[in-house]
């Protein structure tokens, strides 16, 4: 979920085309729960599974926008989530009992055949299992493409990426990244310009969009610490809801006014059982991980077979396969020459 900063942030509409040849940071489990969200039966609510029952919405999700990335000349980096802090147990524990609430829901819907309810309730009930996260590791070794296991939570790795120069940006829906420190943030990074509304039988069009940080403090005129102290006000992953009473403008509005953290957040009235404090310091001293990205070789004979195997199309995965092989800037591939048959 995140920090919501929707209206005070400026954003710049980009065509996918600015970013070939650059390498960003993708928040992978932001990504896999979209995918799990949205690749659904829209009658049923049902996600995607193969023969023996297991859930595919993920891998089907996974491959075709990576490879469209690929074909782009993009390089994504997928960065898993590790442990979270310790005070992030309670928000953890309220979204596992929101969507055990949302799947007997979902469930009563179908059963009463309330077709508006059951897309809506099937989405929010969606998990994502270890067993989802080690194939989705698979397939993207498969593929030729990095990934990074973050010690804590994936954005700040991601971000730690970006602020160490090893990748041009960092992708993601969420907004956190900037409370991290992220110099710039692309979100809606997908290449089709249309997406379908959840619930709903139309489309909206949207494009990638660029945040740059220094853009973003310069506009609100404020600092990167006092734009902390705003997401804490507006609600972060550590205080959801964040301050009753206090929506973004109110808080962008303390925050210039009072200036420091202790101004902020004197007399304010805290509900949680975090200290603001620690949520601040959080953001500014993640736990993160030095690492090398490692590159890696597509063998497309191996990706089709593991596709294959969860009864995707050979046909389809080989000429997906076909149309980013050798635009994926050095990842490289195993065999393509023996592997197709002209």
């Amino acid at each position: 979920m995140g920090v919501s900063l929707g209206g005070l942030v400026p954003v710049n509409e980009i065509e996918i085309g600015q970013l070939a040849g650059r390498r960003i940071a993708i928040d992978t489990f932001n990504t896999l729960y979209q995918f799990l969200s949205i690749i659904r039966d829209r009658f049923t609510g049902e996600p995607l599974r193969d023969s023996s029952g297991r859930i595919t919405s993920h891998l089907s999700g996974l491959f075709y926008r990576t490879a469209r990335l690929l074909e782009n000349s993009i390089q994504p980096v997928f960065v898993f989530d590790g442990e979270p802090p310790p005070f992030k147990k309670e928000t953890t524990s309220a979204r596992a009992e929101a969507r055990r609430d949302a799947e007997a829901k979902w469930r009563e819907a179908v059963e009463k055949g309330e077709a508006a309810k059951v897309m809506r309730y099937a989405m929010a009930s969606s998990r994502l299992t270890d067993d989802m996260i080690e194939e989705s590791k698979t397939l993207l070794e498969l593929m030729g493409v990095s990934w990074v296991q973050a010690p804590s939570e994936g954005e700040a790795e991601a971000v730690h990426l970006l602020n160490t120069g090893k990748v041009w940006a960092v992708g993601s829906q969420d907004w956190d990244s900037v409370l991290f420190g992220a110099k710039r943030l692309v979100r809606n990074l997908t290449i089709s310009e249309r997406r379908k509304v959840p619930g709903k039988e139309k489309h909206i069009v949207v494009k990638p969009e660029l945040v740059e940080l220094n853009n973003l403090l310069k506009t609100l005129g404020i600092s990167q610490e006092q734009l902390i102290c705003l997401g804490i006000l507006i609600g972060t992953d550590y205080n959801p809801g964040g301050v009753k009473g206090i929506g973004p403008k109110t808080a962008l509005k303390v925050v210039k006014e009072k200036g420091t953290f202790d101004g902020i957040f004197s007399g304010i009235r805290w509900e949680f059982d975090v200290s603001p404090h620690e949520i601040f310091e959080f953001f500014k001293n993640p736990p993160v991980g030095d690492v090398e990205l490692k590159n890696r070789r597509m063998d497309a004979g191996r990706l089709a077979d593991f596709m294959e195997g969860r009864d995707f199309s050979r046909e389809r995965i080989e000429n997906t396969i076909k149309k980013f092989a050798g635009k994926s800037g050095g990842a490289g591939s195993s065999g393509l020459g023996r592997f197709f048959v002209s």
